[in-house]
């Protein structure tokens, strides 16, 4: 049977309904418990074994596809129920300090979900239930990984800053490395709580040395990140793709550049915790300065309570069709839009690639100059775009800047991000009654 392509979000569940296909994918020998039996205490919620078994089965299944050797049941579960307990306690914090998600967005993130799969939602949720999943519960993942992100984006993300010295200091890193590095790694993170006693942190760096020897020993990376990593791709066995030597930290970049691929180097200290690193693989980045740049303008109609997406849309339409008949775009814009473009008459000066969301840069590279989008639905809203002009430019002073920008705000989001996540884990009232050998 072909898998859905599921995105992997940093948090995202993707629970299975039905305790006939749980046993079945449960290995034989597996102890059975009772269901409800409570296995964490997390402020005034719990997670239960049967949640806890949901989970594990769901990760037994993506860690057999992905042909990643399985860490012992016990072990798994430990890591799955910590997991479990940080998510939680950052859906709490979402929820206690006013984060909403609409449902609207949620519907559209199945949508999108749908579409990436070649699928209509009762597509979906027939493939779902071929697989034991049920869309209800997608649904309900989804709105808690839309949560996490909000919260996110408004304690960690926003509050992120990059100066002119850093984007200076940085280009001239650059300069003096001519191409810029790229890393594929491997990555295993212990972290250590905000006020860790002295013998907390010494049985984390034990552990960090013993995984270490066992790398050396032919360990399997993946099943050693499943065991024990609390990074985010740790049950995706660790691995963290090409990233580019600016978006990664100084002291992972001191670590990755003397090794060969197949190494590991030496367990590094940060205020997050320990670190390992395998070195899977390293290569140069050549970017291209002379890019296609788009001058345009839209009309941005937010969805809310008060307007739906089919009166976006149908307000749009109405736009459209005064344009069409001679109305001049920028004084609807000015008049209509609720993008903070308005005042500009929706101008949103030269676009570079890459600027905008993809629904929104497609419909864009489609038009003519001079030429008015059909109203095109993004995650903010839904949009009439109009392109004026289109030129080749060299911009390689200030694209250089961009990219400094954004991959120094990066590094320091991600970096923020973990302590963020620490700092909330740490502070939330937690009580594990998992039994494990």
């Amino acid at each position: 049977m072909k898998f859905l392509k599921i995105p992997e979000l940093s948090f995202l569940r993707k629970p299975f309904a039905g305790l006939l296909a749980l046993l079945l994918m449960l290995p034989a020998h597996a102890a059975l418990v009772p269901l409800n039996q409570i296995v964490a205490v997390v402020n005034d919620e719990v997670i239960t074994q049967q949640e806890l078994s949901k989970r594990y089965a769901e990760v037994l299944q993506t860690l057999t596809r992905q042909n990643i050797n399985l860490p012992p049941r016990n072990v798994l579960e430990k890591q799955l129920l910590e997991r479990m307990v940080t998510e939680l306690a950052l859906q709490q914090h979402a929820r206690n300090t006013g984060v909403r998600v609409d449902p609207a967005q949620v519907e559209r993130a199945v949508q999108r979900l749908a579409a990436q799969n070649k699928l209509d939602v009762a597509g979906l949720q027939a493939a779902l239930a071929q697989q034991g999943q049920s869309l209800d519960l997608m649904r309900n993942s989804i709105r808690n990984e839309m949560l996490i992100m909000r919260a996110r984006e408004r304690d960690v993300d926003n509050r992120v800053s990059v100066s002119d010295a850093e984007i200076e200091g940085y280009l001239q890193t650059q300069a003096q490395q001519g191409v810029e590095t790229e890393y594929n790694f491997g990555h295993i993170l212990l972290t250590v709580p905000e006020n860790a006693a002295p013998e907390q942190i010494q049985a984390r760096r034990a552990r960090a040395d013993d995984i270490v020897a066992e790398l050396a020993k032919g360990g399997d990376f993946g099943q050693l990140s499943a065991s024990y990593s609390d990074a985010p791709n740790a049950l995706q066995g660790g691995v963290s793709g090409w990233r580019p030597s600016g978006k990664l930290p100084e002291l992972f970049v001191e670590a990755l550049k003397p090794l060969m691929p197949g190494e590991v180097a030496p367990v590094l200290k940060s205020p997050n915790g320990f670190h390992i690193l395998k070195l899977i693989d390293k290569r140069g980045l050549d970017v291209a300065l002379n890019i296609t740049q788009t001058h345009a303008r839209h009309i941005l109609i937010k969805t809310n309570e008060l307007t739906s997406e089919a009166d976006a849309r149908n307000r749009l339409l109405q736009l459209k069709e005064r344009i069409d008949n001679g109305v001049k775009f920028d004084d609807l814009a000015r008049l209509h839009s609720d993008d903070a473009s308005a005042a500009k008459g929706g101008d949103l000066g030269w676009v570079n690639p890459g600027d905008t969301v993809p629904d929104f840069e497609k419909a864009m590279n489609a038009l003519q100059p001079g030429e008015v989008s059909a109203p095109i639905q993004s995650p903010f809203g839904w949009h009439l775009i109009q392109v004026l002009e289109r030129r080749n430019q060299d911009v390689t002073q200030e694209r250089q800047k961009l990219l400094a920008r954004q991959a120094i705000r990066e590094r320091k989001g991600e970096e923020a991000f973990q302590d963020w996540v620490r700092q909330i884990r740490d502070s939330a009232y937690v009580e594990l009654r998992l039994n494990t050998p």
